[in-house]
């Protein structure tokens, strides 16, 4: 047997205005999407956005269903709709945000595991890592520089894509 020892860094941020002006503009835009957000069921609002290379901020925010497998997170709302109206554009940055009517969310929301394995597909894809912001309602910002980041042990298999 061998073990080994898997470590993540995270950048943590007390205050928006530490982050540089278009990180800030990011989590805006994220709490902006979260506020449109379609969740009767669980009141569990999330917003993301996205900032694309060539500028473009795309958002997105969790849609559910009363067919509760049916519904979709707001980061692959927001990842799928930058891929399919930017095709080829690369992926910068993901914020992510969070607020629920049932209780205070004052600590960084990170993805689910769908979403980190959505995100380290178009990671893959275009070679380069995403930048992932998080934060909750209110409180500490976290940053990340690349989803393997979040994900160090992930399912990937060259071997599915035909050449």
């Amino acid at each position: 047997m061998r073990k080994f020892i898997i470590e993540t860094e995270i950048e943590r941020f007390e205050n928006i205005h530490d982050l540089p002006e278009d990180e800030q503009e990011l989590l805006v835009e994220a709490k902006m999407a979260m506020n449109d957000a379609y969740a009767p069921y669980s009141q569990f609002y999330v917003g993301a956005s996205i900032l694309l290379a060539n500028g473009i901020i795309q958002k997105g925010n969790n849609q559910e269903n009363a067919a509760y497998p049916s519904g979709l997170c707001a980061e692959r709302v927001a990842i799928f709709a930058a891929g399919a109206n930017n095709p080829g554009i690369e992926i910068r940055k993901i914020a992510i945000t969070a607020q629920s009517k049932d209780f205070a969310l004052d600590h960084p929301v990170a993805p689910c595991g769908a979403c980190r394995q959505s995100m380290l597909e178009y990671e893959m894809k275009q070679k380069s890592p995403i930048t992932i912001l998080m934060q909750g309602r209110t409180g500490d910002i976290f940053r990340i520089h690349g989803i393997r980041q979040l994900l160090p042990i992930y399912f990937h298999e060259e071997g599915l894509m035909h050449k």
